[in-house]
């Protein structure tokens, strides 16, 4: 199994544990959006708690990557998708986070 492999596998877990339904093909494209990342343990996750690092996937992510304005909604969302994971998920991984919000906010075309 590649390290690649490995990664998808994680991420169905966390997704399956919530009781998401995996669109696979989504998923591996945004992961594989996220290049080298994914495989460096602290850039793999997202620190929920840290208000700067959820500044970064709104700036990063939310605005430039799938070119939404920014606006409080961006936070709500972000927001929601942290809790739909769960306090209790110490590791919520970047991949799973940015496919919950493409799949939240609709801009699942950003990866067709």
């Amino acid at each position: 199994m590649s390290k690649f492999d490995e990664c998808m596998a994680d991420y169905t877990k966390q997704l399956t544990s919530i009781g998401v339904t995996i669109d696979q093909d989504l998923l591996t494209k945004v992961a594989k959006g996220l290049g080298p990342s994914i495989y460096n343990k602290d850039s793999s996750t997202v620190a929920a708690s840290d208000k700067s690092e959820m500044e970064r996937v709104k700036t990063n992510f939310l605005i430039k990557k799938l070119g939404l304005a920014d606006s409080p909604d961006l936070d709500a969302a972000a927001k929601e998708v942290v809790e739909q994971i769960g306090s209790s998920v110490k590791n919520k991984y970047r991949a799973v986070v940015y496919y919950l919000l493409v799949k939240k906010l609709g801009k699942e075309s950003v990866y067709a």
